[in-house]
């Protein structure tokens, strides 16, 4: 558990490194220009850390329930969050997700990063989305994992 415990605060310190560096740092042009892709795919890893700290404070301390067959988890579900929080902007910019009827430049940039943050926060929910996604727009059958829910 201590292993997972330590996993997660690296994972949140390199994030926040990154982090700073991309917003108060000097960045590439070319860097620049992918700013807000790169926000949302640092802020999905946020919410999955988030997610697993939480798990690792439920079942450790409040339910007396870890189990180590649960460490691979803790370690693949931070970069799992990390690609959701990519997809998210993917889906948004090509208009399969809706934020809001009217577009405000500094209101937009918000949601995207708020819906980034709840994608990697919550991976299942939002994979089944976007498999709905996927369905209604082209036809696409959910995964097996997604029917069983």
């Amino acid at each position: 558990m201590k292993k997972v415990i330590l996993y997660h605060f690296l994972f949140l310190i390199v994030l926040a490194g990154i982090s700073a560096q991309l917003h108060f740092g000097y960045v590439p042009a070319v860097v620049e220009q992918k700013k807000l892709l790169l926000t949302c795919i640092l802020l999905g890893g946020f919410g999955g850390v988030l997610y697993c700290l939480r798990g690792v404070y439920l079942n450790a301390s409040v339910r007396g329930e870890w189990s180590p067959q649960w460490e691979p988890w803790h370690y693949i579900r931070p970069v799992v969050s990390l690609v959701c929080g990519g997809i998210s902007f993917v889906f948004l910019k090509a208009g399969l997700l809706l934020l809001e009827a009217e577009s405000k430049p500094e209101s937009t940039a918000l949601g995207f990063m708020a819906l980034a943050f709840v994608a990697g926060l919550n991976v299942d929910k939002f994979v089944s989305k976007i498999e709905e996604i996927a369905q209604a727009s082209w036809g696409i059958e959910r995964s097996r994992a997604s029917k069983s829910e």
